[in-house]
């Protein structure tokens, strides 16, 4: 089916009209003509019980008409030719509805559903498809949810803020979901089948980007830190050569080739093979470039709320890492400005990871950033696969942040919204008393004793420690250190760790001190 179906009154001009004036008309009818965004198409999803924007381009001073669902509105576009209109809240609905626009031409959008829309954004394994996933074939057979769509937006890494994007609504079937954001999917399906509404997904997800990309500039420019990357990646624009950095790349290509050579004789796997530098402007990961090209055109969209699942990106280099607690707030804020809501929003903790990275700082800021109000987290320490930074198992994933949405968004009876989150600390001699948020059916040592804890002194040496369940709290402490100042919790890429809820969700990994 087509995206929408334009029906121009040039269709009915008499055929004794010659080309050149028929090619004039329709020159003028296309400048004149009604046009939607992109994320206006057929088998759409309208938000529930809010007000919804609907919005697009005509002449300036031309009057459209809008029409869905028993509404009807009216407007008139601007001197730039944007016109906007504001439904009134709408019911949920899974019987089919047609979204009428009608100016000097009329646009139809077809299949159009209204119930619970979310933004899914993040880097890749926000973008990765249900098809590389756990349990793939399974999944997609039984994926019957006609109820349940996804819009996917075309990565457009842009300089400037853009007003429309590109991408389709797909309805979810076992020939279409595999295809779907795996995490966005197994989200918006358990909310589906328990809220028993439509839900829509707007995926816009990029692999291997960087937070400070998907942030307006405006937003960044407002702090030192992060303004001072932007200038960072201006002056590299500025200092790009074409040549030398083609030249480069030849060099670099034929040393890794004779890398691959003797890799090969000596039975070893071949080294990755360079890239050659681009425009930096063009990269996907110069500030605001995504937000530009890829969350701007979305607004003002109505959304129930968000989920992000980046931050691996930024585990590369201890400056990125230290910057995320500022980041994540900020793009959070950022978002919510630009839609006029402090609309639910809520991310995946970086699961478990063996690798050398800055991973627990950036945890540590997911962790941090629950201070600002109405957010959520889903904790993964313990469903990552050590040797993959992309783990398979996305239907815990989409669970755990469904429980939360479930639980907090829509009032519904879970077992836990979230892993027991640490909630302070007390020194009692020579152990510490740690209490706890979240500790839903009480707290759990799964599979044995208690594992994960250190503890520090003064010296800010650490040592393991020795942790028991005492009520709500956990009690630890090491024979070693008399008078303990911090302890920490599952501090690693990939920890041994296993503190739980009784509802079977894992304690985020988190530290008491704010050490270097």
């Amino acid at each position: 089916m087509k995206a929408r179906t334009h029906l121009s009154a040039n269709l009915f001009l008499p055929v004794a009209i010659g080309a050149a004036v028929l090619m004039t008309l329709g020159a003028a009818a296309a400048r004149a003509d009604v046009k939607l965004p992109g994320i206006f198409s057929d088998h759409m999803v309208l938000q529930a019980s809010a007000a919804v924007p609907v919005w697009g381009w005509a002449e300036p001073g031309e009057n459209v008409a809008v029409s869905v669902a028993g509404q009807s509105l009216a407007c008139q576009a601007d001197k730039d030719g944007k016109w906007i209109v504001k439904l009134n809240q709408l019911k949920p609905t899974a019987e089919p509805q047609t979204l009428t626009v009608k100016g000097k031409n009329t646009v139809i959008v077809s299949d159009v559903l209204v119930g619970e829309v979310w933004l899914a954004s993040g880097q890749s394994n926000m973008a990765f498809l249900v098809n590389r996933g756990l349990n793939a074939e399974e999944e997609k057979s039984a994926a019957h949810y006609p109820g349940l769509r996804m819009f996917t937006v075309t990565r457009s890494p842009q300089r400037t803020p853009q007003a429309d994007c590109s991408g389709r609504w797909e309805v979810c079937g076992p020939e279409t979901v595999g295809n779907f954001s795996a995490v966005a999917y197994f989200f918006g399906r358990d909310l589906h089948q328990r809220l028993g509404i439509p839900v829509g997904v707007i995926n816009s997800s990029y692999g291997g980007t960087d937070i400070a990309a998907w942030t307006s500039q405006e937003a960044q420019s407002k702090s030192p830190e992060l303004q001072g990357q932007i200038d960072k990646w201006l002056s590299s624009d500025a200092a790009y050569d074409p040549a030398q950095a083609k030249a480069t790349y030849e060099k670099q290509l034929a040393a890794w080739k004779t890398k691959v050579r003797q890799a090969k004789a000596a039975g070893k796997p071949a080294p990755r093979k360079p890239r050659q530098q681009a425009q930096p402007a063009r990269d996907p990961n110069f500030p605001t470039n995504l937000y530009n090209g890829m969350i701007a055109p979305l607004i003002p969209y109505s959304l129930r709320g968000a989920i992000w699942y980046q931050g691996e990106h930024n585990t590369s280099r201890l400056e990125l890492a230290e910057l995320y607690g500022q980041q994540l707030p900020l793009l959070v804020e950022d978002w919510r400005s630009r839609w006029g809501s402090d609309f639910p929003f809520a991310w995946v903790q970086l699961p478990n990871l063996d690798r050398k990275d800055f991973r627990p700082l950036v945890r540590d800021a997911m962790l941090q950033s629950l201070r600002v109000k109405n957010t959520g987290m889903a904790v993964t320490i313990d469903i990552g696969e050590p040797g993959d930074n992309h783990p398979k198992n996305k239907q815990e994933v989409g669970r755990r942040l469904a429980l939360w949405a479930l639980g907090t968004v829509y009032g519904q009876k879970v077992p836990a919204t979230s892993g027991p989150l640490p909630a302070g600390h007390k020194t009692r001699g020579s152990e510490v008393v740690l209490s706890f948020t979240h500790t839903d059916g009480g707290l759990v040592a799964k599979g044995g004793e208690l594992r994960g804890f250190q503890i520090a002194g003064a010296d800010k040496v650490w040592k393991p420690a020795q942790a028991k369940i005492d009520g709500a709290d956990v009690i630890v402490g090491n024979p070693d250190v008399k008078q303990p100042v911090a302890v920490r919790y599952a501090w690693a890429g990939n920890p041994d760790c296993n503190l739980y809820n009784g509802a079977g969700l894992p304690a985020s990994p988190f530290r008491t001190d704010d050490w270097k």
